[in-house]
């Protein structure tokens, strides 16, 4: 399961720093870029971490996941937009999941 959970992070690292620039190139959003390639470093580190220190890795993957969730789950529900708002609660949630199971396994 560490291994499954550490390429979904790989994964979404990228994605959420694609995102952010992406927002930033679309909107000119300055706080997009920073936002998404902060926490997509973050969850870069965090599956780095896990081949390591799967504990550290795991929690700190938990932790970006549940502020991508708890930030994006909200907007979604209030606009109903699939991007970015819906990708990112998904994403996030599934995250949350992949965390606990590479943790837990």
């Amino acid at each position: 399961m560490h291994d499954a959970a550490r390429m979904y992070f790989y994964l979404f690292g990228v994605l959420a720093v694609a995102g952010g620039t992406l927002g930033f190139v679309k909107a000119r959003s300055l706080p997009s870029l920073i936002a998404g390639t902060v926490s997509g470093f973050l969850l870069l580190l965090a599956a780095y971490l896990m081949g390591g220190s799967p504990v550290v890795g795991c929690l700190l993957a938990l932790l970006v996941s549940l502020a991508l969730a708890g930030r994006f789950a909200p907007a979604y529900l209030r606009t109903r937009k699939l991007m970015p708002a819906g990708l990112m609660a998904v994403l996030g949630t599934v995250g949350v999941l992949m965390a606990l199971l590479g943790w837990f396994a």
